[in-house]
């Protein structure tokens, strides 16, 4: 899922600004989606985009960074392999966390949204934005 040895926290504002423009559109395309967040494999905070506010999107961004890590670890155990993406199913909402496999910079999409969202309409708009991410990484 992750390179961990090729973390690098500060990517550059040019790709940070297409990773911007992509994750806004999620929000923009996917109705229910609440809150973007792209944030760094080692925890770190880089774009937000949203329409409802998340208190502390700092911790959050670490607190994903770790459970990606342990689901990593938990994947590895188990023997499957290419997990790139997480998704929460809670009483009133959904969260999705996916890996963005950028060589250089490899990052973490986080997305909330209410609990009705069409997944696969955002499943399927979270992987765009990845593979457009890592596209700009190249």
């Amino acid at each position: 899922m992750f390179n961990h040895a090729n973390n690098q926290r500060k990517a550059p504002p040019e790709l940070l600004q297409i990773a911007k423009i992509e994750i806004n559109e999620i929000l923009r395309n996917v109705g229910g989606v609440d809150f973007v967040m792209l944030c760094s494999t080692d925890g770190f905070e880089l774009a937000t985009v949203h329409k409802k506010d998340v208190p502390n999107s700092s911790k959050l961004a670490a607190v994903s960074s770790s459970i990606l890590a342990m689901v990593t670890a938990f994947i590895t155990e188990i023997k499957l392999q290419g997990c790139q993406t997480i998704t929460l199913d809670a009483e009133n909402g959904k969260a999705v966390l996916s890996a963005v496999p950028a060589p250089k910079h490899p990052m973490i999409i986080v997305t909330m949204s209410a609990k009705d969202v069409l997944l696969g309409q955002l499943l399927h708009s979270v992987k765009k934005a990845s593979e457009a991410i890592v596209k700009a990484d190249q």
